[in-house]
């Protein structure tokens, strides 16, 4: 197309000089003193090496003029290029282990790579691998003044916060994070958490509110959290006085976290205190059918805190036929016989395949149950202990576990003890040695009721077997 076009314009040139050869004409200029005579062919000709002229002496000054935009543009991609190699080597450095060499070549990245946070983010990584903490928080600190990288930068210096256990700067950071990233999930989770170690539960409970709406965490997590947070709120709230406002919160929590016995528990105490006995009953009740849990007997049994053994044993078989299948009845319902000395009644709901598994899968509980049992028994000594050495090895009971550190918790608490995870223990069995006796053992061998007074049997060899058991555990 180049010739094609280049051959167009020789040829409109061919032809303009054969029409002013044809008829060259004469053109006269009289300026002042200057007079010019020549042919028109001259004068276009003329005209046209001007313009030429013209043209090029621009296209000169125009090169002059670009010339040091160029050198600066040649020295940025020479300054990138060797940037690059910096980063690179210093990427590499830090893989194969030297922390050092990685923060030098991120050091010559930063100059040579202009307000590019890569290389600040390595030489972070570079300076935490070396245990440099100031220089770590220096680099983070770099990176979220910078509006491009800000995020990056406020997530390594929460990271060592956390880590340092400084919970008002880690919350201060976490809100930044969150205004900057209001949709990410870890953000969210880790200001709410915050939030409650810090005791703001309204502001947790406003925290929750625009996560929901986002939709930013599981909608059961997030109503799951919700209940949490209105217990804490109720329990704030019970601490002023106001009696009716705990209870409704508390109401709304159970709703909110159906599996957590504390919650039911806290509500039907409320209740209580308040005169509504009948309406605390029921809201055990309820939570029976969904989690049956030693505390919910127990707090069932504190409504009539005057009864006998017998009552009590009675007002357990309405509670256990909420859910009459579950080995927490059986084994509820087996505790309240042995306080009211109904052995036959506590030996039939201890050797219901609900409650009493397989020997190899009897829970310590259970084991320590039937220990009793066989002690009241008038031959039953050699049994009892049977069942308090088979009690040794057996599967733990179920205890609050948290689901981030695997810490054992005897009572639930919003906050982990260990870690502070917020909504993170659950009731379940602990994943360890079933030769190991965990904490839990202590508060879940009579949940229910003070024991009856047990015979020199249970004490020794209870006091036998924490012998053997040494440093592993405890049974108390």
């Amino acid at each position: 197309m180049r010739a094609i076009a280049a051959l167009v314009v020789v040829a409109m040139f061919v032809a303009a000089a054969a029409f002013f050869a044809d008829r060259p004409g004469r053109v006269e200029i009289v300026w002042q003193d200057w007079q010019i005579d020549t042919s028109v062919g001259v004068l276009v000709l003329a005209l046209l090496l001007t313009v030429l002229l013209l043209f090029g002496l621009a296209l000169l000054v125009s090169a002059v003029a670009r010339t040091p935009r160029r050198i600066r543009r040649r020295r940025r991609e020479r300054a990138r290029r060797l940037g690059d190699v910096a980063l690179t080597r210093g990427l590499v450095a830090l893989a194969a282990g030297n922390p050092a060499e990685a923060q030098l070549q991120a050091q010559r990245a930063d100059k040579l790579l202009d307000r590019s946070p890569v290389p600040l983010l390595l030489a972070a990584e570079a300076a935490e691998r070396q245990g440099d903490k100031a220089g770590a928080r220096r680099y983070f600190g770099a990176l979220s003044e910078r509006p491009e990288a800000a995020f990056i930068g406020l997530r390594g210096l929460l990271a060592q916060t956390l880590r340092e256990g400084d919970t008002g700067s880690a919350l201060r950071l976490a809100e930044r994070a969150q205004r900057l990233r209001p949709d990410v999930p870890w953000v969210a989770e880790t200001l709410l958490t915050l939030q409650a170690r810090a005791g703001q539960w309204d502001a947790a409970r406003d925290t929750l509110a625009a996560i929901r709406r986002r939709g930013v965490i599981p909608r059961e997590r997030a109503r799951h959290h919700r209940g949490v947070v209105l217990h804490e709120l109720s329990l704030a709230a019970e601490r002023r006085g106001a009696l009716r406002q705990a209870a409704a919160m508390t109401a709304r929590a159970q709703a909110q976290a159906p599996d957590l016995a504390a919650i039911a528990c806290h509500h039907a105490r409320l209740l209580i205190q308040l005169g509504r006995t009948r309406a605390a009953a029921k809201a055990i009740e309820r939570a029976w059918q969904s989690a049956p849990h030693p505390d919910l007997a127990r707090a069932y049994l504190e409504i009539d805190p005057q009864a006998d053994p017998l009552e009590r044993a009675a007002s357990l078989q309405r509670l256990a036929s909420q859910n009459p299948d579950a080995a927490e009845s059986h084994l509820a319902l087996a505790e309240a016989a042995l306080a009211a000395q109904l052995t036959g009644e506590a030996r039939r709901h201890l050797s219901t395949p609900a409650a009493n598994a397989p020997p190899p899968a009897s829970s310590r509980r259970l084991c320590l149950l039937m220990a009793r049992l066989e002690d009241a028994e008038a031959d039953g000594a050699g049994r009892a202990r049977e069942w308090l050495d088979r009690a040794l090895g057996a599967p733990p009971d179920p205890c609050y576990v948290c689901a981030v550190c695997e810490a054992e918790s005897g009572e639930w608490r919003s906050l982990c003890p260990r870690c502070g995870g917020f909504d993170a223990l659950s009731w379940r069995i602990p994943q360890h040695s079933g030769t190991e006796l965990g904490a839990h053992a202590a508060v879940s061998v009579f949940p229910i009721m003070l024991p009856a007074t047990e015979g020199p049997l249970i004490e020794a060899s209870a006091a036998k077997a924490s012998d053997r058991l040494g440093s592993g555990g405890t049974i108390r």
